[in-house]
């Protein structure tokens, strides 16, 4: 309970400083303090992470557009070239991990390879990586960019407003505010829900986002819900949930546990961010798109995360998802592959 006020009263001050995506912002800042600082690990019930991931992409979906995915094919040699360049660029921060006398070639390269830090951690321990020090290093990357994207995209990016239309949650569509939000609540429980039964049956990559992203983009463009949104606090809720969720998983035991190469980590991370942003430049002037658009389509990593702050801050949140989902099949389909070469190459791996 004091973690939910405290949330929800930074939540508050930051949306008054008019930061993007307030509540994400709120719950990474007191999720981090808690879990550095509190004697107790906290938690959070599996069932909410997994009701928030498939609300942020129920309201995705909503966003949709046919113009969207013309954009994306019109432009797939550009997105493709950008995203394997993303990949090919963070496997080599990762070899440069990788010569640190504390981690292997293995462990640095799926610690540092950009998408998918839940899939990439999960198999870690499997493609022959120590999986301890690649969820603290992923997850670094992932803090790492939850708290810069934001003010980033505040600081350095003119708002996209005219690349998008407005989030549906905040648009005005003539109707009692009751029926409004009965209206959302069914295509959140609907879309929701079939959306996981659906990520379930096919194995989706981040599919507690994707499938309920898929069936609300099908109920969106096909009219059965245009105009219809997800109620805003539900959202909000929603995207407090996903910064908790990156903030509890940095405690002071897991930080220890591989101190040693945090400070390699770090600045790799940070280059990395940079040299992607540079890519997003690239992508924004190959397709017409915004610089915010391109920058955090291109951004290495933080999935969630990246989309929460494109939908507070006006980018086209369809286009950037699209890219960003691209990036993480490119990884998890080579996962085992690059598993396979760098066994070969090095016995420490």
């Amino acid at each position: 309970m004091a973690v939910a006020a405290a949330t929800a009263l930074l939540s508050w001050a930051l949306s008054v400083a008019r930061l993007p995506s307030p509540q994400l912002f709120a719950g990474l800042i007191v999720a981090l303090g808690y879990a550095l600082l509190a004697p107790r690990s906290l938690n959070l019930p599996e069932p909410l992470l997994t009701g928030a991931q498939a609300a942020l992409g129920v309201s995705i979906g909503t966003l949709v557009e046919a113009s969207t995915f013309a954009a994306l094919a019109d432009h797939w040699l550009p997105v493709v070239a950008v995203s394997v360049a993303t990949v090919l660029v963070s496997m080599g921060a990762g070899l440069l991990l990788g010569r640190h006398r504390a981690t292997g070639r293995a462990t640095g390269v799926f610690s540092m390879v950009a998408g998918g830090a839940a899939g990439v951690t999960a198999i870690a321990r499997d493609l022959g990586a120590d999986d301890r020090q690649v969820a603290v290093v992923q997850y670094l990357r992932v803090l790492i960019i939850v708290v810069t994207a934001p003010v980033i995209a505040r600081v350095a990016f003119q708002p996209a407003a005219g690349s998008v239309a407005p989030p549906p949650v905040l648009a005005h569509h003539g109707w009692a505010w009751g029926q409004a939000a009965a209206w959302g609540v069914a295509l959140l429980l609907g879309c929701g829900a079939g959306g996981l039964i659906l990520a379930r049956v096919t194995h989706l990559p981040a599919g507690t986002l994707l499938g309920p992203m898929i069936l609300a983009s099908v109920a969106t463009v096909s009219g059965v819900a245009s105009g219809v949104a997800v109620p805003a606090p539900v959202m909000a809720v929603s995207f407090a949930l996903i910064g908790l969720q990156v903030g509890l998983r940095f405690t002071r035991a897991s930080l220890r546990a591989v101190a040693e190469i945090l400070p390699a980590a770090v600045g790799l991370i940070l280059a990395l961010i940079v040299v992607c942003a540079g890519f997003g430049l690239l992508l924004s002037a190959a397709t017409g798109l915004s610089a915010l658009d391109g920058y955090l389509a291109t951004t290495p990593g933080g999935l969630y995360a990246v989309v929460a702050t494109a939908i507070g801050s006006g980018a086209d949140a369809a286009f950037v998802l699209s890219v960003q989902v691209l990036r993480l099949l490119l990884v998890l389909l080579a996962a085992p592959l690059l598993a396979r070469v760098l066994a070969e190459r090095s016995p420490r791996a």
